[in-house]
């Protein structure tokens, strides 16, 4: 999700909520999300645990539900770990029990699918007991059914045409970005590392863009970018993979099985994770 709209959804929420009381200063904790791309990876692990607890620690309302919101956007960029990940969740759910948010129609609020995403996706567990958390994680299972079923045909840069199905015997790992899109360009340096590594082994990596030919060519710039580049206009295969922010991986094995999902950007370790999954030797 584009940390634009995050911080326009917390600024929202701020000028809607009461301040805070107590040794938290809310202004602090939304500075602490403003810069966390920032933060050296090292470091991040902890900053995200110390601001899932100061969130945590707020009294119950919308303001505290923007902020754990907004932590669980933000701390799946990269490769915090487990315990980072389980603090995130743990503070979204509690801020959903104590605020639950009502469903508009059918449309399921972002929080209840982002704990859902987090426990399908990171390997965290929640205590969150709702029927929208529910059916969020039903619509994921559903989603990457049809993700199994998916194909496509696309052009790449040097107009040659591309078909997932016809990549059968390959490993391939489907990576949507966009070049607007840090997360996106954070992951590329490993992307590109996979295949020059890996290719003879046959791992392809497609980049699924839905942008301007022309505006993807000049930003890859000639031969510098080993993974197959392949343009999306209209958008039609990111709707077929349900995409509703980037990066987004996929990895099919051999036989075209979905083996694992990357919801956010990824490190070369957790990628290598991904891989195990497959008979690639690393």
């Amino acid at each position: 999700m584009s940390s634009l709209k995050i911080y326009l959804f917390v600024a929202a929420v701020l000028a809607a909520a009461p301040i805070a009381h107590g040794d938290i200063n809310p202004s602090e904790i939304e500075n602490q999300l403003k810069g966390l791309r920032s933060v050296a990876s090292d470091q991040k692990p902890a900053i995200i645990v110390k601001l899932a607890t100061d969130i945590r620690s707020l009294p119950a309302g919308t303001q505290k539900l923007g902020y754990a919101d907004a932590l669980s956007h933000l701390a799946t960029e990269g490769d915090p770990g487990h315990d980072a990940l389980q603090a995130v969740v743990d503070t979204l759910s509690a801020a959903l029990t104590e605020s639950p948010v009502p469903a508009k129609g059918d449309k399921i609020p972002m929080p209840y699918h982002q704990v859902a995403i987090l426990v399908r996706y990171e390997g965290v567990t929640t205590t969150l007991k709702d029927p929208l958390y529910d059916r969020a994680a039903k619509m994921l299972a559903d989603n990457e059914a049809d993700i199994q079923k998916a194909d496509f045909t696309l052009t790449n840069l040097k107009n040659k045409k591309v078909t997932l199905s016809e990549l059968r015997g390959k490993i391939v790992l489907v990576n949507f970005w966009a070049t607007w899109c840090t997360p996106c360009r954070a992951e590329m340096g490993d992307l590109d590392l996979l295949q020059r590594y890996l290719g003879s082994q046959g791992l392809v990596v497609l980049s699924i863009t839905d942008e301007n030919g022309f505006k993807v060519t000049q930003f890859i710039g000639g031969n510098k970018y080993a993974p197959d580049v392949v343009l999306d206009p209209g958008g039609k295969v990111h709707q077929a993979f349900h995409i509703t922010g980037i990066p987004r991986t996929f990895l099919f094995g051999r036989d075209g099985k979905l083996l694992a999902v990357a919801i956010d950007q990824r490190s070369r370790r957790q990628f290598l994770e991904m891989l195990s999954k497959t008979d690639l030797h690393q």
